[in-house]
């Protein structure tokens, strides 16, 4: 690999296709619906949204991403209700929030603006580009192959359930890759880019329009390479081309 050649790993969710918003317009429907069952009992659409946030980021955190732990924190705020206000369970009630829960996973790919521009030009350069993606293999699978990810990626595609240093790391090793030449970009601070930070390896933090209260943590690692926060894909190539060509310029 010439130094110019970089190995670039793409997180997918919120980085290269929009997830969050559509987590968000189904927990929308959640809490409308919530709020009219209990509407005798005085809940607020704020209050419920909350509490299922809470039940949510507690089950992540506990078993990772799993396909069936969003469509249950739904089940576990009714039933949180009901004991809390003494209304009684009803298991259709149950059965409609499995279903609405689950809904989130069959919407359509909606990629962000410039994303096959920066692929492709990322790919012209030369560099090796990997995805690393958290979730379910089956849900994110879908992803890759109705967005035509593949072009891009190849065989190169990672999906964990759980995403985090530990793997990250164990990632870069079993590939071989060189950490002076490697990067990770993606929209989780807690997730893509401190586990980039404690892995050596660069950096390129792309916040997202709708952020995940799992994703709002403080970075507390201190950049052993390049460290970029950036507001479009389209500014990755040039950014990336401007670091690397610094670097041979002063013989790095």
């Amino acid at each position: 690999m010439t130094k110019e050649q970089q190995t670039i790993l793409f997180d997918m969710d919120d980085t290269l296709l929009y997830c969050n918003k559509f987590f968000d317009m189904v927990i929308d429907q959640f809490a409308d619906q919530m709020e009219a069952w209990f509407h005798g009992h005085h809940l607020s659409i704020e209050e419920i949204k909350k509490k299922q946030s809470e039940i949510d980021l507690e089950r992540v955190l506990v078993s990772g991403f799993a396909p069936d732990h969003f469509p249950q924190s739904f089940v576990d705020t009714y039933e949180y209700y009901t004991d809390l206000t003494g209304r009684s369970k009803n298991d259709v009630e149950v059965k409609r929030l499995i279903e609405l829960g689950a809904s989130v996973y069959g919407h359509s790919i909606e990629p962000y603006p410039y994303m096959e521009e920066t692929l492709r030009m990322l790919q012209e350069d030369g560099h090796s580009l990997h995805l690393y993606t958290g979730g379910d293999p089956t849900v994110q699978m879908r992803k890759v192959k109705e967005a035509e990810l593949e072009r891009f990626f190849g065989n190169r595609i990672y999906v964990t359930r759980h995403k985090n240093a530990e793997y990250l790391d164990g990632l870069i090793r079993a590939n071989g890759f060189d950490r002076n030449n490697t990067w990770m970009i993606g929209n989780s601070l807690r997730t893509d880019i401190i586990p980039a930070l404690k892995a050596g390896i660069h950096a390129i933090f792309m916040p997202a329009e709708l952020e995940w209260a799992y994703n709002q943590v403080e970075v507390d690692v201190e950049p052993s390479g390049a460290y970029f926060t950036l507001s479009s894909l389209r500014y990755i190539p040039e950014t990336i081309r401007n670091y690397t060509a610094a670097k041979i310029a002063a013989g790095s």
